[in-house]
């Protein structure tokens, strides 16, 4: 391998069965300054012997490959060699599928895999992957962790033709690339009782402020590691919770059908695909498309959602930013707003929204995000009444709100 001087790079391993696509994305990344190839394996069996020859700081992984497939390698590499992993796949219901199921078994991120994009537009590729396998290096570096995961559909931050004020200053928090991820033991942890966690344990919420006015909706935001986090707060929310919630996630339109079907298996409460016209309801949670834009509104006695096509001016769709202040003018000081794991600092506009109109904002905690980059810009903002570890919140939540 070609030396890169006094540069210390983030060394990546492309793990894929098609050698076109090994070949056109290690191209790709090696003409990034600040990223080296160290290795090419063809099958999941190969990728997991090099992780352990190599060390790589970040992985790239198909999902479908003869001999061992991609889920399997995470989940083998993820015990092993703890490293973060950047699956590729189709933007079918399948690959939707199998690319949640890597993302619970530890992979970090995913991307979309078209051989068309790769082909013609090198540029946009190059772009895309440098910027997430650079975000991942740095979590991981700044130790991040590693075994809880996943998805935005740009890493661009947000450009609003709306009055919405969404700068780059929150993209992902600085931190030194080492060549080496380092790892977070503590990622399992088990949960305490609803009792002693309603307060948060100590050392995990850096400010503590309970909620002094009426809770009559949760709303709930997030990117990069958004999969595995929301599963972790809405499987374990009470048939009976009291509130409607509305869950926004940035992922592709052809992936929130899946997901929608996931966190509903695994939850007690309801949860459904938006549709135009939904009716917000006690213990049902509502999942925005991918690819459109979801807002709340007055409908008579009901409080209904509006789904509508997203506006290609607009990076995130859904975005954070809409949904949440689209809810703050619908019910001014009654809602309760979460801005989870995610890169680019979509959702701080729309917390202080929500904070201007007498509503309580929570964040998570920097240690337990994959990529503290929204998070980070509603607590920089000031916006964030507290900031709590992702293994508490829904304890946090009941202990609130019930």
């Amino acid at each position: 391998m070609e030396s890169r001087g006094e540069l210390m790079s983030v060394r990546v391993l492309v793990v894929d069965d098609s050698g076109f696509f090994r070949k056109r994305v290690c191209e790709i990344l090696n003409s990034v300054p600040e990223i080296e190839v160290v290795g090419t394996a063809a099958n999941g069996r190969e990728g997991i012997e090099l992780v352990e020859k190599l060390k790589p700081d970040v992985v790239t992984m198909d999902y479908e490959m003869p001999v061992m497939d991609g889920v399997t390698a995470v989940r083998n590499i993820m015990a092993s060699n703890p490293t973060p992993i950047l699956m590729f796949s189709s933007l079918t219901y399948e690959g939707a599928r199998v690319t949640l199921d890597a993302l619970e078994a530890g992979a970090v991120d995913f991307l979309p895999k078209n051989f068309e994009d790769i082909a013609r537009d090198a540029s946009k590729m190059q772009n895309v992957l440098r910027q997430r396998i650079l975000a991942l290096a740095k979590a991981s570096s700044a130790n991040q962790v590693v075994d809880t995961n996943q998805t935005t559909q740009d890493t661009n931050d947000i450009t609003q033709t709306t009055r919405l004020d969404v700068s780059q200053s929150a993209r992902v928090r600085p931190a030194r690339v080492t060549t080496r991820p380092l790892n977070n033991p503590s990622a399992g942890s088990s949960h305490q009782a609803v009792a002693n966690t309603a307060l948060g344990r100590v050392g995990r919420a850096s400010k503590r402020k309970p909620i002094s006015h009426k809770v009559e909706l949760v709303v709930i935001g997030t990117s990069t590691g958004g999969p595995v986090a929301l599963q972790k707060i809405v499987s374990k929310l009470p048939s009976n919770f009291p509130v409607p919630v509305l869950l926004i996630q940035h992922m592709p339109a052809t992936f929130t059908p899946a997901f929608t079907e996931r966190l509903n298996g695994m939850s007690a409460i309801h949860v459904k695909h938006a549709e135009d016209g939904d009716v917000l309801k006690k213990g049902q949670a509502l999942l925005a498309p991918g690819g459109m834009q979801m807002l709340l509104k007055q409908s008579g006695a009901n409080l209904r959602v509006s789904i509508l096509p997203g506006d290609d001016r607009l990076t995130y769709r859904p975005s954070v930013d809409l949904t949440f202040g689209s809810a703050s003018r619908t019910l001014p000081g009654k809602i309760l707003g979460l801005v989870l794991t995610g890169m680019g600092a979509d959702g701080r506009e729309g917390c202080r929204l929500l904070k201007s109109s007498g509503s309580s904002v929570w964040t998570q905690t920097e240690k337990s995000c994959v990529v503290y980059g929204m998070p980070m810009a509603v607590d920089r903002a000031g916006y964030s009444d507290a900031s709590i570890d992702i293994v508490d919140m829904a304890d946090r939540i009941i202990g609130e709100l019930m």
